[in-house]
This record gives structure tokens, sequence and C-alpha cells, in this order.
């Protein structure tokens, strides 16, 4: 079938917006443009204890009216350094918007990066009581830095927004628990949250092995004095990935790569459970009376802070009621809404520009209202999510949607899924997994991560003999799925210990395309979309912390037992004519690091410690294993 993008229209609940996203100043920003209109300075701002922060200045030369600032925090450098020397971010995607609107921008090394002094901390806890002024945290250094910003930048209007993608989301997070005054408006995007839970480097309690080394080995190296140099990671010595991380084994082989004076990494391998260390580095635990304004923004196939966004919104909902607090997610990759256009992502086609549609519509509408006052914030409803699939933008006055109902759909045999509980007595699914043969995360063969696997073609797994593969029969209705999955998977092992991955994909029909005349004329390479199996959501889960994630606990082979975990949320419609597939693996490889399926410390176990393991997966109906899917009902 040719598939076309057609709107799905629901009242009360659902909205189409068109794609004729609103026509900005057709005003080309270039060097010259900003040279003439814009004036750099660089300064160094003291913190209560003394200590200095690099932060650069950007302001319009135009003195007609006085402007809002808007500050991102980062570690990631605010170069480049030097008068006249304009950072490339200005030029194009939020940023450009920002500069023709004539806003103060502000960029700032934080502490112990790049050119500001003092010692870098990674996720610095915060401080809920500051008692002296040597009781620092980001969030008082965004409150000293936006302080002094407000009284010394010239013909500033005396309001300031912060945002920030990814680490720089995390420090927007905590500009807004600082609460100054003339903090107006934050926007955490794809927010570092909790390393420990779901983002980055941790999911579940199972170690994000790939992203973690590339990261650290880099990133983590310590910097004797300011400098405006990068640190340079390890160099892999090949191309192949799988190849490069299954060859060096267990978890300590990495760092004797490493060295011992990265932190961080030694900091990780030390604190294998979530314990007081990681608690105190949740953003999310200090979400308390937020007074500014909130937009949090995230992408649905972002493979790095996924978690993030989703659980930072709900986490203020819970914790600051009274907060002006919105939620927008898109079909996007890690920072895809604030470049690129957002049409597709790998094989996948979502029918329209949807990142530049966000940044106008969204992002500039809504710090234009509080910083300069004007605009329609009405536009902005509780949650603007773009579900794939139908591929639509839907709004709602809560996130999940109150009309979803959370609804179990069964594993059966004879690899079905099935809303009918099973009733057989004896009744279960077996693979072996083996650490020596992990299941990879894509078919391809590559050395950096992709993007792409977010939504990638699944056929590749389900061919394997270590992964379960349950399916639905063709779909005769559209099926929306708006809010957290739920695995609850009824197991036995024939080791101590295993990983579990559940996977929820659309299978498309078999005589499938994509209408080129619509969407993306002039793709090279076209990949075969009949029957492509596009995953939707993926999750991994430790399975010692079945019970805890503080204490973890060894499996008993002679018990079932239950493995019971929330993939992040999903807002997708398996359209009519497709199905349904649940896939179930134990390795993830190598973006997650493998377990040895034996109870010990994997931080610090060997090669010979990891052993192959027998998982059943029970479908009978004393031990009944489901997948418990957020189904929007249309009223």
């Amino acid at each position: 079938m040719i598939q076309k993008f057609r709107p799905l229209l629901k009242p009360l609940f659902a909205f189409v917006l068109t794609c004729s996203y609103l026509s900005h100043s057709a005003q080309t920003i270039d060097s010259t443009w900003l040279a003439n209109n814009y004036t750099k300075q660089e300064v160094q701002i003291a913190m209560r204890d003394g200590i200095k922060l690099f932060t650069t200045i950007y302001a319009p030369i135009d003195k007609s009216e006085k402007h809002p600032i808007l500050m991102m925090r980062t570690p990631y450098s605010c170069a480049p350094y030097g008068a006249g020397l304009f950072s490339p971010r200005l030029y194009a995607g939020s940023w450009a918007n920002y500069v023709r609107e004539k806003y103060i921008l502000i960029m700032q090394d934080v502490r112990g990066r790049y050119m500001s002094e003092g010692n870098f901390v990674d996720v610095r806890p915060f401080i809920a009581n500051k008692k002296t002024k040597n009781d620092v945290d980001e969030a008082s250094d965004s409150y000293d830095a936006i302080n002094w910003l407000v009284l010394h930048v010239a013909n500033n209007n005396g309001n300031v927004g912060v945002f920030g993608v990814s680490y720089p989301g995390f420090y927007s997070t905590m500009a807004a628990l600082s609460n100054h005054p003339s903090l107006k408006a934050v926007s955490p995007q794809a927010p570092v949250t909790d390393w420990f839970m779901g983002d980055d480097f941790h999911h579940n309690g199972t170690f994000a092995l790939m992203d973690g080394f590339n990261f650290y080995s880099g990133f983590g190296r310590p910097r004797p004095k300011p400098t405006t140099e990068h640190g340079r990671g390890y160099e892999i010595p090949e191309k192949d990935n799988y190849h490069f991380f299954l060859k060096k084994g267990a978890l300590k082989n990495f760092s004797k790569l490493l060295g011992d004076s990265i932190a961080f990494w030694n900091d990780l391998m030390k604190h294998p459970n979530y314990d007081a260390w990681w608690k105190s580095r949740d953003a999310r635990r200090a979400c308390l009376n937020i007074k500014p304004a909130m937009l949090i923004v995230g992408g649905t196939f972002d493979a790095e802070d996924c978690f993030g966004a989703w659980n930072l919104y709900k986490a203020i909902e819970g914790q600051s009621p009274q907060t002006n607090n919105k939620l927008i997610m898109g079909p996007w990759f890690h920072g895809g809404w604030s470049r690129g256009d957002g049409s597709s992502l790998g094989n996948i086609r979502f029918g329209q520009k949807t990142s530049p549609f966000y940044q106008e519509n969204f992002e500039l509408l809504f710090f234009n209202y509080y910083l300069k006052g004007k605009g329609d914030i009405s536009k902005l409803m509780e949650a603007t999510i773009f579900y794939t699939g139908e591929n639509n933008w839907r709004r709602s006055e809560s996130w999940p949607p109150k009309n979803v109902e959370y609804t179990p759909i069964y594993l059966r045999e004879k690899h079905k899924l099935s809303y009918d509980s099973p009733r057989d007595t004896n009744s279960f699914s077996k693979y072996i997994s083996d650490p020596d043969k992990p299941v990879p995360y894509t078919e391809d063969i590559h050395l950096n991560r992709t993007r792409e696997y977010m939504d990638d073609d699944q056929r590749f797994a389900s061919r394997r003999t270590d992964v379960l593969v349950y399916e639905t029969e063709v779909l005769n209705t559209d099926l929306t799925l708006a809010g957290p999955v739920v695995a609850d998977l009824k197991v036995n092992l024939s080791s101590s210990d295993a990983d579990f991955v559940v996977k929820v994909i659309d299978v498309f029909p078999d005589d499938f395309k994509y209408d080129t005349s619509y969407c993306c004329k002039g793709v090279k390479n076209e990949a075969e979309m009949a029957g492509y199996q596009m995953l939707v959501r993926g999750e991994i889960f430790r399975g010692r912390y079945r019970k805890s994630f503080e204490k973890p606990e060894a499996f008993d082979a002679n018990l079932i037992e239950t493995v019971k975990f929330s993939l992040p949320d999903v807002a997708h419609t398996f359209m009519k004519g497709h199905k349904l597939m649940i896939q179930i693996q134990s390795s993830w490889f190598p973006i997650f690091d493998r377990n040895p399926q034996q109870f010990i410390d994997i931080y610090t176990c060997d090669d010979s410690q990891f052993t192959p393991c027998e998982i059943k997966v029970f479908h009978q109906a004393n031990a009944i294993s489901s997948i418990i899917l957020p189904v929007v009902k249309i009223k």
C-alpha cells in the first residue's frame, strides 16, 4: 500500500497543525550582518565564593528599545574565544531567530570547564539549604550570573531566559531552581535528569557502555588550568564497534584503557547501585516551588536523553503543580528540533518539516511572550506532542492524556499477542542468552553509535534464535499509544542474573511504500519499506534490580519471578493494516554492557565469569506475561 500522511482528527484531544510554519524575517544571518548589528564582549563573572566564570555576551547595537537576555550555560565551551569571533550557533536555527529578534545572547563556560575557574563536578548535586558562600551549586552559579548580567549589561529589559540542549538542559533545570526574580522563562531541552535510571549512561541500572566510554575518554580528562583546548578521547583502532567492544571484554578492561585520572568514570565503577550518591544527582528531586515558566522539550527518537524530558516534566507537575509547565515532544534525534528540518529520521518519514515549525511556533513564541510581552501564548497547551505513524501534532491538557486507558496485551503461545489472557497451564518461550554472541543494536557495521537506530528496521533481530518475537494479527483499526509502556514479564533463569530488553515495533504491511510525491522527493538509496519493522520504543532493564534499585537480588533458578519495568513514553499510532510486535532479548550490544549473567559485581568481574543463560518467558494461567499499553480511547 502507498502510505500518505493523512490527518487524524479527534475532538477535544487532537488537533492538526499545518506545516506552513510562520515565516519569520527573511534576513540572512552571516558574519557581515552580525558585525554590523551585534557586539561581542568577553567577561569573567565572579560567583559568591570568588570563582570567576568565563562569559560571552552578544548584544544588539540597536538602542531604540531594551532587550531581553537569553542565556545558555555549557560544559562544551562557548567558543570561539576572542574579540570579533562570532559563534557559528548564531547563524541558523533557534539562535538565528533570537538574533533577528534582537535578544542579548549569553554563553557561559560552567565552573571548571574551558576558560572558567574552579573545579568541575559532573551533574553537581543541588544544595537545598545553603548556609555559607561556599555552598555553591549550578543553581547558585546561575543566580549569581543572572544577577551580574541584569546589573551590568547595558540596555537590557530586566527579563532573563535560560535554555540549553542535553547537558546544558541540566544547567537550565538548575537555573530554574535558582528562582532569581529576573528569570522569567526556562527551557530545558533533552535535559540530563537521572544518569542511573534513564539518561545517557545508564538505563534502569544497565551501563551504556559505548556512549559512556567514548564520551568520558575525552570529556572526563582532568584540566589543570583554564584552557580553550578540547580534550582528546581514546581513538578506537578499527571501524567495527561491535567487534571492538566485544573483544575488549569485561568493564574493568575499559577502565584500564582510560587509566585512573577520569574521576567520574571511576565514580561510576564504584557506585553500581542506586545509592545516595546517585540519588543526589537526580535533577527531579529538587523540582520544588519553581517560579519561572517552563518549556520542556525533547525528541521521541533521542538516543541519548529520551528519558529526561518526559520525566522532568512529570516531576515538576508532581512536586511544583503551581508552575506554568509545558511539554513539547517531536520526532527528533538528540537536538534535532534546533537543527535540520525534522522531516525524517533514517528510513522513517514524518511528512512535514517539524523542526523549523517548532522553532518559530513554539520556542520563539514561548520566550517572546515571557521576555518581550508579545505573542499569543494560548497556542501553547499543556502538552503538544507529535504522534508518529499518523504523523500529526496533537495537544492535550495533560500528559499522558486523560483519555488513556492502560490496557494489557498478553504474550501468547505461537508468538502471538492477544488482549485475551492465557488459560494454558504450561506455556512458555525460551532462548539462550550467550554473552559471547550478544544481540547487536543494529545490523550495520560502523564505529560511532548511530542516532537512526531509534527507529531502525528490526527484521535482523527477529531472525535470531535469542530474540523472542510476538505480534498481533493485522490491525483492523488504528491503535494510538500515548504514555509509558510497561513490561510485566514472568521469567525463569538458569543462572542468577540477566538483562531484559523489550522492544515495541510497528510492522508495516507487505505492500507498503511511501508516497514520494508527498514527501522526501529525491531521496537516494530508498530503503525497502514493505514489511519494515520500525522500532517505536526499546528499553533495557538489569534483572537484579527487579525488586529494588538500591538492593539488588540474585535470581533463584527454582522460581518463576516477575520482572516489571517502564519504557520511556510513546506517542505513536499503529495504523490500520499494520501490526504491533514485541521483541524480548537479553543483550543490546554495544550500546549497553553485557551482563555476565551471574550475580557478581559487573564493574570488577573477569572475562571468564561471563556465562550463557537459558531464559524462559511464561505465558500461562498462573504466570501471565503482558505488555501494558497506554491506549488512547476515542471519546
